[in-house]
C-alpha cells in the first residue's frame, strides 16, 4: 500500500475514533515522512489539545516546526556573531518565558493560530477590547427647531426667556446685572406634553449645541465607569458652550439617595452633584435642562440654588395648542371636511403624543376603509369620531398621582404651580 493510500486509511480511522491519541500520531508522523508538515502540524495542535503533557506530541511539534518553520532572514547590517563572518541561526522555536515556561502549548498556539482553533474559547462575560473606548465621543447636535415652531406654553416661554434667552441676547444688561451664563431648570409634567422637544426649541431659539444624556448613556457595569461616563458628557457639554445639555428622565440618575440601595447609584448621584456646581470645570455657558414625570422623586439636593434651582410645570396642550398640534401632524394627510374645533374640545387632557396617536388612528380607519371599498377616500371627520373614542388620554393616571403630591407633599411651596392648575381643572 503506498503511503498516501495509508494516509487516507489512517485518516478514515480517525474520523471514527477522534480520541485515539497513537493513530493520530501515527498519522503526523507519516505526514511528516511524506513532507506534509502543515498536515502534521494540524494533527499534533489536535493531540496537544486532548493531552497537553504527552512528550511524544511535543517531540513531534518540536520537528514539524523545525521543518516548515523557515528560520527568518537576519538583517543585512547585522553583525556577524563567529570569527568566519556567518550569523548563528535563530531557534526555531521562541523563548518560553513567563507563563510559557510552564505552559509549552502557549507558544505552539501563538504559531499555529491560522492552522489550530484555540484550546479555549473566551468566556461570554468577558469585555472585548474596543479601540479607542476611552475617546468616546458624544453626539453634539445643531438644533433647528425653534420656540415658534412650540404650540400654546407660553409660561413656560416666558420662564425660560427670563432665564436663559434674554440674558444671552442682551450681554451689556447681563453685564451690568451680573447674571451668569449658566443655570439649570428641570421641566416636569405628564409624559408626551413636549419637555424633549421644548429643549431642542430652546437649544435652537440660542444659537447653542445640544447635548441629551440619559441614564443609558451613563450607566456602566464596571467600577468607577459610570462617573467617568458622566463627567465625559459634561465635558463634551463645556468644550462646546454655549450649550443646553439635556438631562432627560433625571429622577433614574438623580434619585433621592435616601430611597436608593445600591452604593454605586449613590456614588452617581454624588457625582451629578459636583458636575453641576461646577467642581469638575467650568460651567459658564453650560445651561442645564432636565425633564422628568415624577419630581418628587428626584433627590432635593438637586433642586438647591446654583443647580436645578428653577422648577417649571410643562402641562397638557392647551386649547391653541391642541389645535396648533393637530394641523402639524394633518398637515401632509388627504383630509376633508375636519371640524378642527370639535376635535380640540373632545380632546382636553390629551397630551402631544395622543394628539400624533388620535391622527394616526383616523388615518387608519379611513385607510382601511379604502381598502375594503376599492375606493381611496380622505380623513374625513366620522374617523376622528371613531378615534377619540378608542384613544383616551393618557395624562389622567398622573394628575391623579400629582393631586396627591399636591395634597400632602408640597413641602416648600414647590408644587404650587400644579396645585393652581388642579384647582383651575376643580380636581383638588
Amino acid at each position: 500500500m503506498s503511503s498516501d493510500a495509508l494516509i487516507d486509511s489512517l485518516r478514515a480511522a480517525l474520523d471514527a475514533r477522534p480520541d485515539d491519541l497513537p493513530l493520530r500520531l501515527h498519522l503526523a508522523t507519516l505526514l511528516l515522512d511524506s513532507g506534509r508538515g502543515g498536515e502534521a502540524i494540524a494533527q499534533i495542535g489536535q493531540a496537544l489539545a486532548r493531552d497537553p503533557g504527552d512528550e511524544q506530541a511535543q517531540a513531534l511539534m518540536h520537528r514539524a516546526l523545525g521543518a516548515s518553520v523557515p528560520a527568518p532572514r537576519p538583517a543585512p547590517d547585522a553583525a556577524p556573531r563567529s570569527g568566519s563572518g556567518a550569523a548563528t541561526a535563530p531557534p526555531s522555536t521562541p523563548p518560553a518565558s513567563g507563563d510559557d515556561a510552564s505552559n509549552p502549548l502557549a507558544a505552539y498556539e501563538r504559531e499555529l493560530a491560522d492552522v489550530v482553533p484555540p484550546r479555549f474559547a473566551p468566556a461570554g462575560d468577558e469585555p472585548e477590547p474596543v479601540e479607542g473606548e476611552h475617546d468616546r465621543v458624544y453626539d453634539v447636535e445643531t438644533s433647528a427647531v425653534r420656540l415658534a415652531d412650540v404650540g400654546g406654553m407660553s409660561a413656560v416661554k416666558e420662564r425660560l426667556e427670563l432665564a436663559f434667552l434674554g440674558p444671552l441676547r442682551n450681554p451689556q444688561l447681563r453685564r451690568m446685572y451680573g447674571k451668569s451664563l449658566r443655570g439649570g431648570l428641570m421641566l416636569y409634567g405628564p409624559p408626551g406634553c413636549g419637555k424633549t422637544f421644548l429643549a431642542r426649541a430652546v437649544a435652537g431659539e440660542m444659537g447653542a449645541k445640544f447635548v441629551s444624556l440619559s441614564i443609558v448613556d451613563v450607566l456602566d457595569m464596571w467600577l468607577g465607569n459610570s462617573e467617568r461616563n458622566l463627567h465625559e458628557l459634561f465635558q463634551a457639554a463645556r468644550r462646546n458652550a454655549p450649550c443646553v445639555l439635556f438631562l432627560d428622565e433625571i429622577d433614574a440618575l438623580g434619585h433621592k439617595r435616601s430611597q436608593v440601595s445600591s452604593s454605586s447609584m449613590r456614588t452617581l448621584g454624588n457625582q451629578l452633584l459636583a458636575e453641576l456646581d461646577g467642581m469638575e470645570g467650568n460651567n459658564e455657558g453650560v445651561f442645564v435642562l432636565a425633564a422628568t414625570n415624577t419630581p418628587w422623586d428626584v433627590d432635593p439636593a438637586l433642586r438647591r440654588p446654583g443647580r436645578l434651582d428653577r422648577v417649571v410645570l410643562v402641562l397638557p396642550p392647551d386649547a391653541e395648542a391642541r389645535a396648533a398640534v393637530l394641523e402639524y401632524h394633518l398637515r401632509e394627510r388627504p383630509i376633508a371636511g375636519i371640524d378642527l374645533r370639535r376635535i380640540v374640545a373632545a380632546t382636553e387632557d390629551y397630551s402631544g403624543a395622543d394628539l400624533a396617536h388620535l391622527c394616526e388612528t383616523a388615518a387608519e380607519y379611513a385607510m382601511a376603509d379604502s381598502l375594503r371599498s376599492g375606493e381611496v377616500r380622505m380623513i374625513e371627520q366620522r374617523d376622528f369620531d371613531r378615534a377619540v373614542k378608542e384613544v383616551r388620554p393618557s395624562t389622567r393616571p398622573w394628575m391623579a398621582t400629582a393631586r396627591n403630591v399636591a395634597m400632602f407633599a408640597n413641602e416648600g411651596g414647590v408644587y404650587d404651580d400644579l396645585v393652581a392648575y388642579l384647582k383651575r381643572r376643580k380636581l383638588l
